[in-house]
């Protein structure tokens, strides 16, 4: 396909006249352009005469744009080979077609038809035709290229139990054109209204008419659009659904004193409308960031917990689940946490002990070396010798004297 820079209207081209009643007192007619009054009548006053003159142009051209057009809406499957006529107009009428603004190769028609083979998302956008050399616009389609729905995945479950539930739904793979969502909830024989949310769109929430009831739920998804429709059946009872939302609020901290401790608090959801009526139970799972096994705790009740073996030392990664204590599933882990337990602050020593034994040390490493016997009296024999010795001696000392 060959695109092009979109060619503009001919020079001086105007839109045919139209022919309105006039809005003054006279017996004329208003032409677009210009007043036209019937001999002998009388024209009104001018200023008002004029306006009425660009009101009708105005109708003219919306009047004019809107006859002359046909323009919807056009939906295909992806792949599909795509014929749009142009309106009206013959199949033998000289036409130009466009895409979003740019020329399409006259490879692509077929008479006045517009033929698009195996189209594609790309595709979709606004499709005009004009007729001949004098660019009237005949027809304009928006093509939308997509495909039918698949079966939709439906989920129902019971958050704020017993005050009711709700079912919330997505398709696996996007359809690229709108899409329309029809549920029905039926408890016995009984259909119930599902309350649909604001936001987000594709949920819904049912109330309990019945607690403790036996009687099985049945909800049934249907999406449709304009290529095709599916749809998906959900049956259940109150009890299988029952599932909190995640505990909150949850605190770890280190005990003083002692190194492989870490206290865990938190808090009900507060989704759930009675834990006194309706109580729930935790799970708590912990582990050192340098392992990846967790380590697991359940609690009957109580929103606190703690952990007595953790490694000294070593940074934890904590969370929290919770269930209702006879029915339902566990809810998702909470938010981890982290926390590292109480490890106690290096001493630094400083006793007077270590303090002469530095200095001493230190005095020793810089002591000149010995002077004193530097010849064997017995191998010394005569005074030559004896001078050699104190020249011998009186160096050594002061070599010793330059690092002290």
């Amino acid at each position: 396909m060959r695109w092009s820079v979109r060619r503009q209207l001919p020079a001086g081209k105007q839109p045919s006249a139209l022919l309105v009643p006039s809005l003054g007192k006279g017996e004329g007619f208003l032409e677009a352009g210009g007043l036209r009054s019937r001999p002998g009548a009388k024209m009104a006053n001018p200023v008002p005469s004029a306006c009425c003159v660009v009101l009708a142009a105005v109708v003219v051209v919306y009047a004019q744009r809107h006859s002359q057009q046909e323009s919807h809406i056009q939906y295909e499957r992806v792949g599909a080979d795509v014929t749009m006529k142009c309106g009206s107009m013959d199949w033998d009428a000289a036409v130009t077609w466009m895409a979003n603004g740019t020329d399409i190769d006259a490879s692509h028609l077929n008479g006045s038809y517009l033929i698009l083979k195996n189209v594609n998302l790309t595709q979709s956008g606004q499709y005009s035709c004009y007729e001949g050399s004098s660019w009237h616009l005949k027809y304009q389609t928006h093509l939308r290229v997509g495909t039918p729905p698949k079966e939709p995945l439906l989920m129902c479950r019971s958050n704020n139990y017993p005050k009711g539930f709700y079912c919330s739904w997505h398709l696996p793979t996007p359809t690229y054109i709108p899409n329309s969502f029809n549920i029905s909830v039926i408890h016995g024989t009984r259909e119930m209204v599902c309350e649909k949310d604001v936001f987000p769109k594709n949920r819904c929430h049912i109330r309990y008419l019945q607690l403790f009831s036996t009687v099985k739920y049945k909800v049934t998804l249907t999406v449709t659009n304009a290529l095709g429709k599916n749809s998906t059946t959900a049956t259940f009872d109150e009890f299988a659904i029952v599932k909190p939302d995640p505990p909150e609020s949850v605190v770890a901290k280190p005990v003083p004193n002692n190194p492989r401790r870490l206290e865990v608090s938190w808090q009900n959801p507060s989704s759930w409308p009675d834990p006194e009526s309706f109580p729930l139970k935790f799970f708590l799972r912990y582990r050192p960031l340098i392992l990846d096994q967790w380590q697991h705790v359940e609690l009957s009740d109580g929103t606190s917990h703690t952990i007595t073996d953790a490694y000294a030392g070593k940074e934890y990664i904590i969370q929290v689940a919770a269930k209702d204590n006879d029915i339902g599933t566990w809810s998702d882990w909470s938010v981890a946490v982290h926390a590292t337990p109480w490890t106690e602050e290096p001493k630094h020593l400083t006793t007077e002990a270590q303090v002469t034994e530095t200095t001493s040390a230190s005095t020793s490493s810089f002591m000149p070396p010995p002077t004193t016997k530097i010849c064997d009296k017995g191998a010394v024999v005569g005074s030559g010798a004896v001078a050699v010795c104190w020249t011998a001696g009186l160096v050594l000392a002061a070599y010793g004297v330059l690092f002290i």
